[in-house]
């Protein structure tokens, strides 16, 4: 035990020597605990959340704190066994290291209640425990607490006077002797006070641990340092320590390297210079740095953009070529320059992105950042899919086609609201729409998380209703998608964007920039534009230069293509869009059966099932249909009959804005049945 808390001491004296001091200045600087909350971020034992921040006065959770103590102690990550806990999620092996180490317990019903905010009394049963785990021993026989009737149980009294005593935790109230002291059990930390407590954990265990004399280990020569990258050779690369290690000989050609990378039994990659332009196995991602795009072009010659994905995000590798890299995202496949699109052994790293279906049977995205090398946390698409088994993690380059563990196929799946066509119309009134807004606000508040001070009065969504209503109904968007995507780029009206400049919907911000920002002179103005200049003008109509079909979508089908970098918008907006139904009574989903249509060339849309000179209300644009050759223009079906010439016809929502001689929207066009394939919505 001793040699292992001796290692433990000595890491964490290197640690502090030498890991970098970390600024957070908007957080952190001027807080009374910014030392010790700079010193857990700095050890890596206090992370931030997904936008980076790490939000000193949030509360935290049973799930927080267990991860917050397994890093402390530098337990090995365990697999959990709590019916509660997602064994995906991203501190589940923290979660199982805390079990098994007997410092954290469950309920009777093998739940570990991850999401349950910590009170002062469990923080200090949990920091008794760890004591007592390290076999350290406190004396805390004169400590009196003056609230004692207030603790849940025996073990709570015992633990509060152990950690006062410790100097672990201290007391509300502490008279001068700091022998009597009122503790407040059922009361909350916040991340800072959190950070104190295991900082002053950490100087307690160094200071009862006894370093041992380890004898001097025998002189190790030094590897000769790897050779040079010479930018005008080819040479293969091997996996060392966890990273990519050059090796010494040269090829003149790519046809040579390829060759010899092809019979050696241990190069994991080729590179020409300092550019990896292959790897044997593993993943391959937009290379950054973050802030930057990589261009999926339709040619070799990088013409013609498809579409383009944000710094991190995973890719698949169709073909590799000294030129160029072959690649699919969601169902589109093109073409990347190397100096955009780097690559992730399988030997370093087989983290990936990955899908799961929870015990409420809600389809779960984790995203992989390769850039960050770390899971961004997840996010709700939707209702899962009847194919996959709760818990079981499923891969699938669109969010459509789902394959297994084993890499066989699992099922298809469209999520609905990330399909269904916007020019429907939400159920919801303006007024079940402002009711909605405030409640979501209030959870927000209610989270503590500084970027939600005040949402309940602040937030620019407030008393939006009536307008997003007025805007569905005289330019035929679906209010529901309006407010989600507005809920989406706008941090639920929180952002700076939002609360300074009235901008919604991130206008005119870009990865690079992203203070940038149009300024509007009310929000209704930002939805407005939003509704006129982009997605009526460029991605919904049939004719707009960024058409891909009128639905969230993905990088291959719907504004999701153009409209944002992150591979995963539609499945976000989505997202909102059924929890948003969910809470207000599920009246919008699954009204409407969902299509494809599944030709290449052109297709007209009718005014009726006809098919004449007069009928004509628009065209579909020649498109390609993916790699799986499934993936057209999608359209919500409203109803169906068999037409005069034997087909049967589909009358769907018309993607055009189109008015008949009264001036009245017509809302509803007609396919012939042969050209559009029914989508799996469940």
């Amino acid at each position: 035990m001793k040699r292992k808390l001796a290692a433990m001491f000595v890491i964490f004296m290197l640690m502090l020597q030498l890991t970098p001091s970390i600024s957070h200045a908007d957080e952190l600087t001027g807080l009374t605990l910014e030392k010790e909350v700079r010193e857990m971020v700095s050890m890596g034992i206090i992370k931030g959340y997904s936008d980076g921040k790490i939000y000193p006065k949030a509360d935290v959770s049973r799930g927080d704190f267990a991860a917050f103590l397994a890093r402390t102690m530098n337990l090995s990550p365990e697999v959990p066994v709590f019916t509660d806990v997602n064994p995906y999620s991203a501190i589940a092996g923290e979660i199982g290291a805390i079990q098994k180490s007997g410092i954290m317990k469950g309920t009777l019903d093998g739940k570990f209640m991850p999401l349950k905010l910590m009170t002062r009394e469990e923080m200090a049963v949990t920091a008794s425990r760890a004591i007592n785990y390290l076999g350290i021993t406190v004396n805390a026989n004169d400590i009196v607490l003056t609230d004692e009737s207030l603790f849940a149980s025996t073990e709570g009294v015992s633990a509060a006077k152990t950690v006062f005593a410790a100097g672990i935790m201290n007391g509300m109230k502490v008279d001068p002797t700091r022998t009597i002291i009122t503790f407040d059990p059922a009361g909350l930390s916040k991340r800072d006070q959190v950070a104190a407590v295991l900082s002053r954990f950490i100087a307690f265990r160094a200071k009862h641990e006894i370093p041992e004399v380890e004898p001097e280990p025998p002189s190790i020569p030094q590897p000769p340092a790897p050779p040079a990258a010479d930018p005008e050779k080819f040479q293969l690369a091997v996996v060392e320590n966890k990273a990519m290690k050059l090796l010494d000989k040269k090829y003149n050609t790519y046809a040579e390297a390829v060759k010899a990378f092809t019979a050696s039994p241990i190069a994991e990659g080729i590179y020409k210079g300092k550019e990896m332009l292959r790897v044997r196995s593993g993943m391959a991602f937009a290379q950054g740095p973050l802030g930057k795009v990589t261009i999926i072009y339709s040619s070799p010659s990088f013409g013609t953009q498809l579409t383009y994905i944000e710094a991190g995000r995973e890719m698949g590798v169709l073909e590799y070529a000294e030129n160029y890299v072959k690649v699919q995202v969601a169902d589109t496949v093109g073409y990347v320059k190397h100096e955009e699109i780097d690559f992730m052994p399988v030997s370093i790293s087989n983290s990936k992105d990955y899908y799961v279906a929870n015990s409420n049977n809600e389809l779960l995205h984790y995203e992989f950042n390769y850039l960050r090398r770390s899971y961004g946390g997840s996010y709700i698409i939707g209702s899962a899919p009847s194919f996959m088994k709760v818990g079981t993690p499923y891969y699938s380059r669109d969010g459509v086609n789902y394959l297994d563990g084993a890499g066989k196929v699992a099922g298809t799946y469209h999520p609905y609201f990330q399909f269904q066509s916007i020019r429907s119309k939400t159920e919801y009134t303006a007024e079940e729409i402002d009711a909605f807004i405030l409640r979501i606000l209030a959870e927000k508040e209610r989270t503590g998380q500084a970027r939600y001070a005040g949402a309940s009065v602040k937030s620019k969504l407030i008393g939006l209703g009536s307008h997003i209503k007025a805007i569905e109904e005289q330019h035929r968007v679906n209010g529901l998608f309006i407010l989600a995507a507005a809920m989406h780029e706008s941090d639920f009206g929180m952002s700076s964007n939002a609360l300074q400049k009235n901008n919604l919907y991130g206008i005119t911000v870009f990865d690079s920039t992203p203070g940038a920002g149009q300024v509007y002179a009310t929000p209704q103005r930002s939805i407005e534009a939003f509704v006129l200049m982009y997605i009526n003008l460029e991605y919904g109509l049939p004719e707009g230069k960024r058409a891909k079909g009128a639905v969230p979508g993905n990088k291959t089908v719907g504004f999701n293509v153009s409209y944002a970098s992150d591979p995963t918008w539609g499945a976000k907006i989505a997202g909102h869009m059924w929890r948003t139904d969910v809470a207000m009574g599920g009246k919008d989903a699954y009204r409407y059966r969902l299509a494809m249509t599944n030709i290449t060339t052109s297709l007209n849309v009718r005014t009726l099932p006809v098919v004449s000179s007069d009928t004509l209300l628009f065209s579909f644009s020649p498109r390609d249909l993916g790699r799986s050759g499934k993936s057209g223009y999608p359209v919500a079906i409203v109803e169906q009959q068999k037409g005069a010439d034997g087909y049967i016809w589909y009358k769907v929502f018309a993607d055009s804005v189109t008015k008949d001689a009264n001036g009245e929207h017509i809302e509803f066009g007609w396919i012939r049945g042969d050209f559009l394939t029914e989508l799996n919505t469940r």
